[in-house]
């Protein structure tokens, strides 16, 4: 007889509800996430598989960084398990009168198991799972980035504000200029082969002594008419010197996590699959595979379209219909990368042609005339289909089949 055991996970612990499939009740339990909680959940395992004849199915919801434990327990073991989505698992054990516990969680969740159509998950193996956390440590340092980025300006407007009219780009290079001359008063008096020098210096790319003076030239102009609101021995000004300091550091943890994930996905097909597609580069291509994973636990294109969160949510009542829209359910990350890549894509289409840029100007012009946001949507979703099946059919791009479909 099937039997389930149904875990709610919390911080460092979990409650264990078991079921057989005719909905009896057959124990309740309570285990820590270490050692000891974990051999005497294996003991319940192996006590149900000997009364019962099978190894009970094993169900939990997801809970961010506390049900690894559990995951990695059940890999290790090579038990199979049901990962619940909890906005899923919410749904299916729902009731008109229901009283939210942590045990009344897990009961619901094994009373409702054998009703309820649920997959077995299906764990990726490691590989993935590094990818993940590199991307995911990308875009925090993205943010960081931006924040970071914002301060500087501030402080930048009252210590000197022209420089930002010469280098408003925000290359490391302009940060480490920014480390020398946070004020125009450490360059009035200078002469101009003194800051070129110092500018050729400071950078690590072959700089021209042309470029070089032409630069020293309009920092020393600049410097000479600004008139700051700051003494240049103010602590703001300082600020200066260490928020630039700070976005060259994170500047270079962002392309170290590039090159280790490119270094990870040598010799991988869907690697060499996403750099074939005219206008992705190893850093949009790392990323796509961090945040999307192992593409082939995909049934087909559509779950993946509600993986990323662009799947169509409709909404009708009576005579009553409401615009379509996109669920935005799934990986804000992966939804967030995937439409800026399709921005990028526009934006070199007259250097990188490829499918995606021909559809987005077709769906612009009559008879679609769509507006810009939804093409760009409509690309990501072509974009995801073409990609799920070269991948799994480990097929390189090829413009003119593509064009052709």
């Amino acid at each position: 007889m099937k039997t389930v055991l149904a875990l709610d996970v919390s911080k460092g612990n979990s409650i264990i509800a078991s079921y057989d499939e005719t909905g009896k009740f057959i124990f309740e339990n309570r285990i820590d996430h270490n050692c000891s909680g974990f051999a005497s959940l294996n003991q319940m395992i192996i006590q149900l598989k000997e009364e019962y004849g099978e190894t009970p199915e094993i169900i939990f919801e997801a809970t961010g960084v506390y049900s690894k434990a559990i995951e990695r327990f059940l890999q290790d073991n090579e038990y199979f398990y049901y990962l619940m989505n909890p906005l899923e698992a919410s749904y299916q054990t729902k009731s008109l009168r229901r009283n939210k516990t942590d045990k009344s969680d897990a009961h619901e969740l094994a009373k409702t198991h054998f009703k309820a159509e649920r997959r077995e998950s299906i764990s990726q193996e490691s590989y993935y799972e590094d990818m993940k956390a590199l991307s995911r440590r990308y875009n925090d340092i993205g943010k960081e980035k931006n924040l970071y980025k914002n301060r500087l300006h501030a402080v930048l407007q009252l210590a000197f504000p022209e420089f930002e009219e010469i280098f408003d780009d925000k290359k490391a290079f302009h940060f480490r200029i920014l480390q020398l001359y946070p004020h125009p008063n450490f360059i009035i008096g200078k002469s101009k082969t003194v800051v070129s020098n110092r500018l050729k210096k400071c950078t690590n790319k072959n700089y021209s002594t042309k470029q070089a003076k032409q630069r020293a030239t309009q920092l020393i102009e600049v410097a000479n008419e600004s008139y700051p609101a700051i003494d240049e021995d103010d602590y703001r000004c300082k600020l200066v010197s260490e928020y630039a300091q700070k976005l060259l550091k994170l500047e270079e943890e962002h392309n170290l996590l590039i090159d280790e994930m490119a270094r990870l996905s040598e010799g991988r097909k869907e690697y060499e699959v996403l750099l074939s597609f005219p206008g992705i580069q190893k850093n949009t291509a790392c990323r796509l595979i961090g945040e999307i994973g192992d593409i082939k636990r995909f049934k087909s294109n559509k779950q993946l379209n509600a993986y990323v969160g662009i799947d169509i949510a409709r909404h009708q009542s009576g005579n009553i219909q409401y615009k379509d829209q996109i669920n935005k359910r799934g990986n804000r990350r992966l939804r967030s990368a995937l439409y800026f890549m399709v921005i990028s894509m526009l934006s070199a289409k007259d250097k990188r042609t490829n499918h995606i840029t021909d559809y987005y100007y077709k769906l612009r012009k009559q008879p679609y005339n769509k507006p810009h946001k939804v093409a760009v949507i409509a690309c990501v979703n072509k974009f995801l289909k073409v990609i799920y099946h070269l991948i799994t059919h480990e097929k390189l791009y090829d413009y003119k089949v593509a064009s052709q479909a």
